[in-house]
């Protein structure tokens, strides 16, 4: 029997649908790519947005379709869900298992094979983590080190949907890490709602850096997504001091006003946004900003949302996730009038991206005739795409000679002298650049 897993939002669901993987395999069933081909289908959902929540709900049609083509297809739904969808999604798919849950599903499910579980029974909430993960990638991982959420942003569902935050004992983070370094990983993303929170007995964020920059190998460490508020004069100093740290630093601001800030209840305002920037900047030289901003949140004036395009024009980020706001039931912001109307909302989040595209085109030029290193990721179109080391994104053209070969190649591969460079780092010199990234050239011919 096979199964598919089709998983929205961030990091943590993709990483989660990886662990609900092992546990689907280990009773028997088998990956397919086609969801007409699948007679389980698993939806990890995300209830961040009401867009997402729609979606969700729009695979419940097809579902239908499928089940007249295949009357035995079981579809189960996890994921981020809040209880006031959870009676309604309950009516439409077979199984609502929470994914805290994940080791106890077989007792739900109906397993294809009498193959024993590798999920121990008696794992509590959370300790899903301790289950291996079945990587969707041969040389990227995230490694969850903290769920939920303290914080309680007035626009936001997660620490409902997630709960409190957990973190996870270090040395099962240490143990995650040290196998994929071992068996050659050259990126490692420590993910969390609100990553650098994270405390385990004595050890905070900023400790946790220093042990897993101490683990020997050739490997990068990211991080997502921090809270301006828990981004210490310790955190800063680790990033500056860690070899294998990367030097990118994802610190969402949500709005550049800061009457908005207090109706987010976001614990700061945009002066002390500002000087932790100028600090990270001071003893960080080289590192690349990426922020989050939310526009047309309720009753934002066209004057609150000029403040933002002002702290853009000011901090000149590298990049930006913005979103357009979608007022959430159960929140707090939910009770504000959403008066800013649907055109509004995508005329400002055109505005801003058009000044990110502005102040991020400036901050590449710097980057010509600089050699850098690159995490090769894929080949599209002739073309080897991946990230520099600060995570900007970098493009080589395939020389003319072995672009044949290149392209007579499975997706994601590319050959170039005999060596496959999917994976690998590689050294390259910018030689042009454009809005959301660089172009190079081998640093040698091929």
């Amino acid at each position: 029997m096979n199964y598919y897993i089709k998983t929205f939002g961030c990091q943590m669901n993709v990483t989660d649908s990886e662990r609900i993987a092992t546990v689907l395999e280990d009773m028997g069933y088998k990956p397919c790519s086609e969801i007409d081909k699948a007679d389980l289908i698993v939806v990890n959902m995300c209830s961040v947005r009401q867009t997402a929540v729609d979606r969700v709900f729009g695979q419940i049609k097809n579902f239908k379709k499928l089940k007249k083509q295949n009357p035995k297809l079981k579809t189960i739904l996890t994921g981020c869900v809040l209880k006031q969808d959870l009676k309604k999604f309950q009516e439409k798919y077979d199984y609502v298992l929470p994914k805290e849950n994940l080791s106890h599903w077989k007792q739900k499910l109906k397993p294809p094979s009498n193959k024993a579980s590798c999920a121990k029974p008696g794992l509590a909430q959370n300790s899903y983590l301790k289950i291996k993960p079945k990587y969707v990638s041969k040389f990227s991982a995230c490694v969850p080190i903290i769920t939920g959420c303290n914080n309680f942003c007035s626009y936001c569902v997660v620490p409902y949907t997630r709960g409190p935050e957990v973190s996870r004992p270090v040395k099962d983070i240490l143990n995650e890490i040290k196998w994929l370094v071992e068996n050659n990983y050259k990126e490692i993303w420590l993910i969390g709602e609100n990553v650098n929170s994270y405390k385990s007995k004595n050890i905070n964020f900023s400790k946790l850096l220093k042990m897993i920059n101490d683990i020997p190998g050739n490997f990068w460490v990211r991080f997502t997504s921090s809270h301006p508020k828990d981004f210490t004069n310790q955190l800063i100093e680790t990033i500056a001091k860690s070899e294998k740290i990367t030097k990118y630093i994802s610190l969402p601001v949500q709005s550049g006003d800061d009457t908005i800030l207090k109706k987010m209840n976001r614990p700061y305002n945009i002066k002390q946004y500002k000087d932790l920037i100028k600090k990270i900047r001071k003893q960080i030289p080289n590192v690349v900003l990426s922020t989050d901003v939310i526009v047309g949140f309720g009753n934002e004036t066209k004057k609150q949302f000029q403040n933002t395009i002002k702290l853009f024009q000011e901090i000149k980020p590298d990049m930006a996730y913005v979103a357009q706001y979608s007022p959430r039931q159960g929140t707090a912001s939910y009770r504000i009038k959403d008066n800013v109307s649907h055109e509004e909302k995508i005329k400002r989040d055109k505005a801003i991206t058009k000044t990110l595209k502005q102040v991020a085109l400036r901050n590449n030029k710097k980057y010509i005739g600089e050699t850098l290193e690159m995490l090769v990721e894929y080949e599209r179109k002739g073309w080897l795409v991946g990230k520099t080391r600060n995570y900007k994104t970098i493009k080589i053209k395939i020389p003319a000679r072995i672009a044949t070969r290149a392209s007579e190649l499975a997706r994601l591969r590319s050959v170039a002298g005999g060596q496959n460079l999917i994976g690998k780092f590689i050294k390259v010199k910018v030689v042009d650049t454009i809005p959301w990234g660089l172009k190079a050239e081998f640093l040698r011919s091929l």
